[in-house]
């Protein structure tokens, strides 16, 4: 996998092979860009919540994402369960934080809060993502326990 430069990023999304919307160029960093909160929230120390993005992110079936909580919310003692976004995926995120700092933490809406680098896989996916979670908006809870039997 080689992971998208930030020149690549913008060829991609003018070519439409890549899509983030709404797209701020103030979120563009050199290897990824920076995805906002969809809301206000307030994290209580030692508490655990969701949060959507602000964005919606489409990936074609050549390009996977992976997610890292941005260090300055890091410092403060915010953390992240983060996963690959698999190549196929359409929708907005809904990212699982956790306080272990020592005050309460703000995140404002539209503030950027965690990065996507985009990784380009070596052959495009033969079974690009298209599970019970595509389509995403808003928080979105766990879908564990929603399988169909």
């Amino acid at each position: 996998m080689a992971i998208l430069s930030d020149a690549t990023i913008l060829r991609y999304i003018d070519q439409g092979l890549l899509k983030i919307a709404p797209f701020s160029s103030d979120s563009l960093s050199p290897s990824g860009y920076d995805l906002r909160a969809g809301r206000d929230i307030e994290i209580q120390k030692g508490s655990q919540t969701l949060v959507h993005t602000l964005e919606r992110v489409e990936l074609p079936p050549s390009i996977a994402g992976e997610l890292f909580i941005r260090s300055s919310f890091a410092r403060e003692g915010l953390f992240g369960s983060f996963a690959f976004v698999d190549p196929g995926f359409k929708g907005q995120l809904t990212i699982s934080i956790a306080n272990l700092g020592l005050k309460e933490i703000m995140i404002s809406k539209g503030e950027r809060f965690v990065q996507i680098v985009f990784n380009e896989l070596d052959m495009p996916s033969s079974r690009p993502y298209s599970g019970k979670y595509q389509d995403s908006k808003g928080v979105v809870d766990s879908k564990r326990f929603s399988i169909d039997m």
